[in-house]
């Protein structure tokens, strides 16, 4: 009996262990993430828990109706008893919660450890890229803009294949939460790998620090496509995206159950890139420079399904070149509103400066004049429309532009960039898409006129 009462004592680490095992397997952060993938494989371990747990109680009250023995009937004999029952049938039970134990334990673990023990997982996206471009692309997978008339570009790629790491250490000082992630693809020059995204991030009950390379601080969101992955969706058409090395502090302030405020500032490096071709330009610049960035963002949830998101975001830097100093700075504002289970509105809006330097898509940053140098106005932006329209099929329709102003600019130059189109994302299975996507790309040349591309693209994607 005092086994049994071990045994009994032993019984709540199973519910101990579960939810370790269910954290682990929680999904990173985001670049592409596969959820689905992630949702089935917790829901099939949630499954295989309660199996266990019913036959863990099968057997104790089995073991318990054994040890009673049967009532006899008046007159009968009594039946031999068997050598020390006591010590045969606890004996198993322990054997039995050890080897069930050991099993729980083993779908906490990751398949992938680290030597300092702590849970690693690999995840990513095997993706498959079919496309064929008009006359107008520049002989490149995916154009940014629409250059002078040529032979259309088709093929097939794996390229932006995405292979990443997630992990989770252990607490550190003040109870904080220890998690981070690296991600790498294959679209380096040469088919090479090459990293992406990379993070380590400390995170305490309303505040956080992250350090890393990750997209600026002040414009976290974008569009929705398997066909652009290499770069982000969007690129030169309203999305400032370069990943950039950063260090960014945040503090969450809550004004109730649901709504709230989150509060990004952070500083990080650019890179800077030259005058835009044609101005006039001797000397050197400087390749890398610190910035400030913040961002706020107001946000309210309806329930667990619908939610609103307003931010405003600000980046400062300055760029050296040729002995002198142009400013960058941007105001911006993005929005994610999911106000009906089966719509989502997101995007976002920038005005300023010298954007350059933060993945305009093309170098129109700033130009020198006769010695002087002069940054270039731009203002941009997208949006994105998300129908729901059944549990496995997801429509996106897009568009993006950016303009920069044409009287900074020479003749020749880039005075407008315009990109719309849609995708569908199939899920054949819950870790497979299929996503058909179309887009047209319209490119305003100064005193040039405007030049079209057309792409199609159909994406196989496998997230693991």
């Amino acid at each position: 009996m005092a086994r049994l009462s071990r045994w009994f004592r032993a019984l709540p680490v199973v519910f101990l262990v579960a939810p370790i095992g269910l954290e682990a397997q929680a999904p990173g952060p985001p670049e592409l993430a596969p959820i689905l993938a992630r949702l089935d494989r917790l829901e099939r371990e949630n499954r295989e828990l309660a199996d266990e747990v019913k036959a863990l109680r099968a057997r104790l009250d089995g073991t318990s109706t054994e040890m009673a023995g049967p009532v006899a009937a008046p007159g009968a004999a009594s039946a031999p008893a068997p050598a020390s029952p006591q010590a045969a049938v606890p004996q198993s039970l322990d054997e039995k919660v050890a080897i069930d134990q050991q099993r729980i334990e083993e779908m906490a673990q990751t398949k992938v450890e680290a030597s300092e023990r702590f849970p690693i997982r690999l995840t990513g996206m095997m993706l498959f890229n079919a496309f064929l471009d008009s006359s107008e692309s520049g002989g490149v997978e995916y154009p940014v803009t629409a250059v002078a008339p040529g032979p259309g570009e088709a093929g097939a790629t794996l390229r932006q294949t995405i292979i990443g790491l997630d992990f989770r250490g252990p607490t550190t000082f003040w109870g904080g939460s220890v998690h981070g992630n690296v991600y790498m693809d294959f679209f380096g020059t040469g088919n090479v790998v090459r990293m992406r995204t990379g993070e380590i991030e400390v995170d305490w009950l309303s505040r956080s620090i992250m350090v890393g390379v990750e997209k600026p601080i002040f414009n976290p969101r974008e569009p929705s496509s398997l066909a652009q992955v290499g770069v982000s969706p969007l690129t030169g058409a309203g999305n400032l995206w370069l990943w950039l090395p950063q260090v960014r502090l945040e503090q969450d302030f809550r004004f109730g159950d649901n709504t709230g405020l989150r509060a990004q500032m952070g500083v990080i490096e650019t890179r800077e890139a030259g005058p835009y071709a044609g101005s006039t330009f001797t000397g050197t610049v400087e390749a890398a420079r610190p910035g400030l960035e913040g961002r706020y963002e107001f946000f309210h949830n309806l329930d667990s399904d619908r939610h609103l998101e307003v931010a405003a975001g600000f980046h400062s830097s300055v760029t050296h070149a040729g002995g002198a100093s142009i400013p960058s700075n941007l105001f911006s504002l993005d929005w994610g509103l999911n106000p009906l289970r089966k719509i989502e509105f997101t995007g976002a809006f920038y005005d300023g400066k010298n954007v350059a330097p933060l993945g305009e898509g093309y170098q129109q940053g700033f130009g020198f004049y006769d010695g002087e140098a002069e940054a270039v106005h731009s203002r941009g932006g997208w949006g994105q429309l998300t129908w729901h329209l059944l549990p496995r099929v997801d429509v996106h329709v897009f568009s993006g532009q950016q303009n920069d102003q044409a009287s900074d600019l020479m003749a020749g130059r880039i005075a407008r960039n315009l990109l719309y189109g849609g995708n569908v994302f199939f899920r054949l299975a819950p870790n497979v898409l299929l996503g058909p996507e179309i887009t047209q790309l319209r490119t305003v040349y100064l005193a040039q006129g405007v030049r079209i591309n057309n792409h199609y693209d159909l994406a196989l994607a496998y997230l693991f």
